[in-house]
């Protein structure tokens, strides 16, 4: 790719091809992928170094004048910073003196890149224009601070750098509200890169974007240069990223959790989850350094920085040592934290309570002086929690402030272990500590349901505490709740109440959602497991919801909702000794269904809609396969179904089936009369059918786990009391309920209900039944099963 006299002039094909060879892809003969592989920097510099090089060739080849010429080509974004990651689009700036034309030259500089379909951001202005766009768009007038000459008239390229570095700092006081905005508006779309599952590297709160504007206040002079540990952070982000896309072979900035292990590998960090909590600290680093930056430049509260104050901020009193400072929590002057062992939680329940964050000075202050207060915690300070974590959205904030200075783990101790865990499963879209936070910040909401709103708050902080451990979460958590709430001075019978909150958080949600909670025998099983307290039940049914909300979204769903409270009226009636109300029978419009098919012969449907959850009730002859044709058709109409259950009347089988609308509306009863007689004359393919709209719709995902079943005896009871059930975990898909019953269909089995809960992209499908005599039929089922759901 030389060039001179009587050689040939790179191509963009060259380029690419080059480009390629150093990521390991097309010709592996030669190259960093058959000898060894670029570190993450290393190759960085050197796709900063081909495309330059490139670039310069083909604007000497394009006209693009040297000293004096009036042209000049020059690079802002990542290759501007010399931080190009694989894939990236090429930011060029061809800025010219308005001396000549330069169209042409234009041209010959991005055409050839487009039509190698390499990445290109460009435009085509002199100095003065360039200056203009940047003052009315923000975006311009942070990338112009990244410019870096290329080729063409150097003089020309440093102007331009100088004028627009120069018109930042004096403009950057009138642009703060703007810049606030725009990043708010751009962590409210990309989330978190601290606690977020799934971080967004170069646009989440605390991504590289995010480092970026700590560069430009501090190129203004409005804070200082990042420390090291926001340094560290960068490295690693970029690190990350620069992984990311060699190994995807595209542009992607979205961390998924099977892309952890491979980038953990090449980066020398062990799995996946030692990446996440990597990236997790990083991601606090650096949205730490965001908001002390926008609150000492005063964009955090919108007011303009007009220069020195002639006079301090006012100040105002909060509590006993805490005082208001501006816009900040402070200590008082005669504050002494290290003899005032409830100062720390003073501070921590006025930052919440009034939304204003704590002075960084007062942070430091209570790190270095704060003693962790000593066991069990006076009535007082215990109160100061209690009103920290009734705080709502503030709490979330003083949590992760504590947190960074080390004040958060002298309060919990047991903190450290879920401290940026990643959680296990699919449905969850936060880190363990952020999703504990969350829920403490639904359960605030939920307060005045409850006959102890402390025990709900502390319950909620506490509740996964034991995750992150070799052994179920629900036992290690109750433990460790028993020895928190022994510290935190709590009698024994609310020591009591919080550990079994703990144990039992997943009792309510995975019977309702798992069980038929019309049965006597699930109702009496939770009232045993709940020793009959009313108490517990409904704070339990707070912290079900709160939970369930702060895991992802469509966990906490309209049918879930109505499934949970209907267990736990029922559980309450229970414990007061009053009769069980008797499991629903089927209504007039439902009999009269029934009648109309003994009648005519033919099967039909009926919609009863409330909201987007629907009854839909199919009345057909009594035969195999009525199950897995009306899941079948019902699926291939995009509805979820979340609950079956198998009945009948005069003769004629009448199932009850509970589902929503994946998308859209409900569809007309004639249509799915006519798709299920079709499927019952074996004219209407229901498992190509479904194959194809899976295809459509997302199927099965590559990584997805392996199915699982679990048999539970004495869960389920029917005339005999002998039912059992048989719960399926697999990954979730929009045929899956088909497929299953068709397999217990063909296996003999007669369904009596099934309940189907979906958690992310998983799915717990549980069918109860009256199980076979025969030898090993266990096992018969349970391989037709698992061979159905994959």
């Amino acid at each position: 790719m030389e060039t001179g006299e009587g050689t040939t002039s790179p191509t963009a094909a060259d380029l690419v091809l080059a480009r390629d060879r150093l990521l390991g892809q097309g010709a592996r003969s030669a190259g960093p992928s058959s000898g060894h592989r670029l570190a993450p920097d290393a190759l960085r510099e050197a796709l900063a170094d081909l495309h330059e090089f490139w670039l310069t060739a083909t604007a000497a080849q394009a006209g693009v004048g040297g000293r004096g010429g009036g042209v000049a080509l020059f690079a802002v974004g990542g290759l501007g910073r010399r931080e190009l990651v694989p894939y990236s689009d090429l930011d060029l700036v061809l800025v010219h003196d308005g001396r000549k034309p330069v169209d042409a030259i234009a041209e010959r500089l991005w055409y050839p890149l487009w039509n190698s379909g390499v990445g290109l951001d460009h435009s085509v202005r002199t100095v003065g224009e360039a200056l203009d766009v940047a003052k009315a768009d923000l975006r311009t007038a942070l990338g112009l601070l990244d410019a870096r000459h290329l080729a063409g008239d150097a003089e020309v390229t440093v102007r331009l750098a100088t004028a627009a570095r120069d018109q930042w700092r004096t403009s950057v006081r009138n642009r703060l509200s703007e810049l606030i905005e725009s990043v708010r508006g751009r962590w409210h779309r990309a989330g978190e890169v601290a606690h977020w599952v799934e971080p967004d590297l170069k646009h989440g709160r605390g991504g590289l974007r995010d480092l970026a504007i700590l560069d430009a206040l501090a190129l203004a002079q409005l804070i200082d240069r990042p420390g090291p540990d926001v340094v560290a952070a960068h490295t690693l982000l970029l690190d990350t990223r620069t992984e990311l896309r060699r190994i995807a072979g595209r542009p992607r900035d979205i961390v998924r959790p099977q892309d952890g292990d491979e980038i953990a590998n090449t980066l020398g960090i062990g799995d996946r989850f030692a990446l996440a909590r990597a990236l997790s600290g990083a991601g606090r680093a650096v949205a730490y350094a965001m908001d002390v930056a926008l609150r000492s430049t005063g964009a955090a509260n919108g007011r303009k920085v007009l220069g020195v104050l002639r006079r301090g901020p006012e100040r105002r009193p909060l509590d006993e040592g805490v005082v208001l400072h501006g816009s900040e929590v402070a200590l008082a002057r005669d504050a002494d934290p290290g003899k005032d062992p409830g100062l720390l939680l003073r501070v921590a329940a006025a930052s919440g309570r009034t939304g204003h964050p704590i002075a960084p000075g007062a942070l430091n202050r209570l790190s270095d002086l704060a003693p962790e207060p000593r066991a069990p915690w006076p009535a007082e300070v215990r109160q100061d929690l209690v009103t920290l974590l009734g705080a709502g959205e503030g709490l979330t904030d003083v949590v992760e402030s504590l947190d960074r200075t080390g004040l958060w783990a002298r309060l919990f101790p047991e903190w450290g272990a879920v401290r940026d865990l990643p959680p296990r499963d699919a449905a969850h879209i936060w880190t363990v500590d952020r999703h504990l936070v969350q829920t403490t910040v639904n359960a605030s909401r939920l307060v005045t349901r409850v006959s102890r709103p402390d025990l709900l708050l502390i319950g909620a902080l506490l509740h996964d505490l034991g995750k992150g451990r070799d052994q179920d979460h629900s036992i290690v958590g109750a433990a460790l709740a028993t020895q928190v709430g022994q510290r935190l001075g709590l009698s024994k019978q609310d020591v009591d109440t919080l550990s079994a909150m703990v144990r039992h958080h997943l009792l309510l949600p995975h019977t309702a959602t798992r069980r038929d909670v019309e049965d006597e025998t699930t109702v009496l099983r939770v009232v045993d497991a709940l020793g009959g307290d009313p108490v517990l039940l409904e704070l339990l049914h707070a912290l079900c919801e709160a939970d369930s909300l702060a895991t992802g979204p469509g966990v906490w769903t309209d049918w879930k909702a109505h499934l949970t409270a209907d267990l736990v009226t029922r559980c309450a009636a229970a414990m007061a000794g009053e009769r069980l109300p008797a499991p629903a029978e089927l209504g007039v419009a439902q009999r009269e269904l029934a009648e109309t098919v003994k009648a005519s012969g033919k099967a039909d449907f009926l919609i009863d809609a409330d909201g987007r959850v629907a009854t839909i009730t199919l009345a057909t002859k009594d035969r195999p396969g009525v199950l897995s044709r009306a899941a079948g058709v019902l699926a291939l109409n995009l509805l979820e179904v979340h609950a079956a259950a198998a009945g009948s009347h005069s003769g004629v089988a009448v199932g009850v089936y509970s589902v929503t609308p994946r998308f859209g509306s409900m569809p007309d009863p004639a249509l799915l009369r006519e798709q299920f007689l079709r499927a019952e004359a074996g004219s209407l393919p229901l498992a190509d059918k479904l194959a194809a709209k899976e295809r459509d719709y997302g199927g099965r995902a590559e990584d997805a786990p392996e199915p699982r079943v679990l048999w539970f005896d004495h869960e389920a009871g029917d005339l005999d009391g002998n039912a059992v059930v048989l719960e399926l975990r697999a990954a979730d898909r929009i045929g899956l309920l088909h497929s299953v019953a068709d397999a217990l269909e063909r296996c003999g089995v007669d369904v009596l209900w099934a309940r189907v809960a979906t958690m992310g992209g998983s799915a717990v499908d549980s069918f109860s039944f009256v199980p076979g005599r025969a030898p090993g039929w266990r096992r018969v089922v349970e391989t037709a099963v698992l061979d159905a759901s994959r």
